[in-house]
C-alpha cells in the first residue's frame, strides 16, 4: 500500500518531535565508547575544578567547550554512519571523510584538555 507524503509537524508538535529526535541522538551517541570516555573525562575535570576552586566562569567555559565536543562527536558519528551506508567497501574517499571527522573531534579534545590544564595550573600560580 502506498503511503502519502509525511506531514510536517508545526508549532508545539514540532518542538516536541524535535526534542524526541534529539533524545534519540543522545541515546545513539551514548553507544559510542569514545563519547563515554569524553563524558568521563568531563566529569573528572569538574571534580578537579571543584578541588582547585575554579571560578563560576571557568565552569561555564569548560561546559561550553564540552558541549562543542559533544556536537562534534555527534557529527563525526553521523559522518561515519553515512559513509558506512553509502560506501560499505573500503574507499580512499570514505577513509578521508572519517579521518577528517576524527581530526575535528581530536582538535576539540585538545582544546578541552588545554583549557582544563590551564585552569588547574592557574589556580596554583
Amino acid at each position: 500500500m502506498a503511503q502519502g507524503p509525511i506531514e510536517k509537524k508545526t508549532g508545539f508538535g514540532h518542538l516536541f518531535a524535535a526534542a524526541i529526535y534529539s533524545a534519540a541522538g543522545a541515546r545513539r551517541l551514548l553507544g559510542e565508547a569514545a563519547f563515554r570516555h569524553e563524558l568521563l573525562a568531563f566529569c573528572v575535570a569538574m571534580v578537579i575544578f571543584t578541588v582547585v576552586g575554579a571560578s563560576f566562569f571557568q565552569y561555564v567555559a569548560m561546559a561550553i567547550l564540552f558541549l562543542l565536543l559533544i556536537a562534534f562527536e555527534a557529527l563525526n558519528t553521523a559522518i561515519e554512519e553515512i559513509v558506512d551506508r553509502v560506501s560499505p567497501e573500503i574507499s580512499e574517499m570514505g577513509k578521508h571523510s572519517k579521518d577528517l571527522g576524527s581530526f575535528a573531534v581530536f582538535c576539540l579534545i585538545v582544546a578541552n584538555a588545554g583549557y582544563a590544564g590551564y585552569v588547574v595550573v592557574s589556580r596554583f600560580i
